[in-house]
């Protein structure tokens, strides 16, 4: 049985690029990321055709943001496919919303605490909030919470704090920027190893690069697996 905590980020140009590495990588990987870049070539027929007809956890990144009824009309809307994550802005308006659009489905609303290609001097060039980012990452992820948020994306430099939040109990944290040793950065800048992350305190690890650019997207999965505590 595949080990869930991993989660292969299907970062190539459409469905069927998509659909080919998922059977190159095969039985080692049962979770996959779909995200923004995939969503005019396929994506969400994508997600069902491997949700529904290979038996795969879907997670869907959209990172939603809007006022809150278009927020949760879009939620609606998802949540028919049956998937499994979805994510959205963790703004508390934009969580309360999403969760109100996905009342009644299984599908868990994850909220964006700060991205992790951003450091304090792309969160300086956009005027956010002064502060460190850890800081930051914290108190988002403790407001998206409140607002009843199924979980938070973060660093994996950020999940131990996090796991700590009183709030924190029972819910998920999934951390992107993560790189197994030896992995180029790319644009990732909060970064930590496949093992570090689930030390942290992350129930799930989202790779994607390190995987489908190997020369065995299957044997790269594998390896990354075997580091997991």
């Amino acid at each position: 049985m595949a080990d869930d905590r991993l989660i292969v980020a299907l970062d190539v140009p459409n469905a069927l690029a998509g659909l080919e590495l998922a059977q190159r990588i095969g039985d080692p990987v049962g979770f996959y990321k779909i995200g923004l870049g995939m969503l005019t070539g396929g994506g969400l027929a994508l997600a069902n055709e491997l949700k529904q007809d290979h038996g795969k956890r879907i997670f869907l990144d959209m990172k939603l943001f809007d006022i809150g009824a278009t927020i949760e009309a879009a939620v609606r809307g998802l949540a028919q496919f049956e998937l499994d994550f979805l994510t959205v802005h963790g703004d508390p308006h934009v969580v309360k919303a999403a969760c109100e659009g996905a009342a009644g489905s299984d599908m868990k609303i994850l909220a964006v605490t700060v991205l992790t290609s951003l450091d304090r001097d792309d969160l300086d060039a956009a005027m956010m909030k002064g502060g460190a980012v850890p800081d930051l990452v914290v108190e988002r992820a403790g407001r998206a919470l409140e607002s009843g948020a199924d979980g938070v994306i973060a660093s994996p430099q950020e999940a131990a704090a996090i796991r700590e939040l009183g709030q924190s109990d029972g819910r998920l944290i999934v951390t992107p920027g993560v790189r197994p040793d030896g992995s180029d950065l790319d644009d990732q800048k909060r970064v930590a190893t496949p093992s570090r992350a689930i030390l942290n305190g992350a129930d799930h690890i989202v790779i994607g690069r390190p995987v489908w650019q190997a020369d065995s997207p299957s044997a790269a999965a594998q390896a990354i697996l075997a580091t997991l505590p």
